[in-house]
């Protein structure tokens, strides 16, 4: 079996207006339909084209599949792999055109995405400054997968939470992420209450097993399960977190 692995947050409308409500759907469409990071598309690999509001908001900018093209990558995935972490609110960009310059993939869907509304966040703020915890969009998301995508086979490929390094921390203390076992119970039953509505989910993976070089956070971001002294000849121990996995598991 062959597959992909898109990366997605869920989009929570800012307000209950319709503008907002038809905004988070762009912003879902245009971050899960078509990820920024790859330039690979959901909508192309399910139907054999882009989602007809991308086309419609796009233009001519967008490129055009040959038949040949369409019917190649048409249902070439035997699974979906989905990379969740946390969810952003989306509002409804007025005077599109007057108000941004420059206009190119990261201003189509005419949303404006925010971590928080009136100072208020959206969840309770991880390490990392975009990760905000917010465990119903996990489940939204692979809803509304099942619902526009058939309902294809879904492995969560990374689902996790960070803390910023702290060299100050005794081990003990290091060792005590009750904030990560709160994170992936969350997660968890959330992704359950999917699978018992009909979401095809096959396999859940933990980003990361251990504490690693993170993007441009380097080390000072810590996303595992098991600790690294990064100091000490990278010796490794078990979090609290790992250890409830573990039981979890074998249960």
């Amino acid at each position: 079996m062959i597959g992909i692995t898109l990366v997605t947050k869920w989009m929570v409308p800012a307000s209950n207006s319709s503008l907002d409500i038809r905004a988070s759907l762009r912003a879902q469409d245009f971050f899960l339909g078509w990820i920024l990071d790859t330039i690979m598309y959901m909508d192309p690999l399910v139907f054999g084209d882009y989602s007809h509001l991308m086309k419609s908001l796009i233009g001519a900018r967008l490129p055009r599949f040959t038949v040949e093209q369409s019917n190649l990558v048409k249902g070439s995935l035997d699974f979906l792999g989905l990379n969740y972490y946390t969810a952003n609110y989306a509002a409804h960009v007025t005077n599109f055109a007057n108000d941004v310059v420059n206009v190119s993939y990261t201003t189509d869907n005419r949303a404006n995405l925010t971590t928080s509304i009136n100072g208020v966040p959206i969840g309770e703020k991880a390490g990392s400054d975009w990760l905000y915890v917010y465990p119903q969009g996990i489940k939204e998301t692979l809803l509304y997968i099942k619902k526009n995508y058939k309902n294809p086979i879904v492995y969560i490929t990374e689902n996790g939470i960070d803390e910023i390094n702290n060299s100050s921390l005794t081990l003990k203390q290091a060792l005590t992420d009750n904030f990560r076992i709160r994170y992936y119970s969350r997660h968890l039953i959330n992704v359950v209450e999917a699978i018992k509505e009909g979401v095809n989910v096959k396999g859940f993976f933990a980003w990361a097993i251990m504490d690693n070089f993170e993007w441009d956070s380097g080390f000072t971001s810590r996303f595992g399960l098991n600790y690294v002294d990064f100091t000490g000849g990278l010796k490794r121990y078990p979090k609290l977190s790992a250890k409830w996995l573990t039981n979890f598991l074998k249960k």
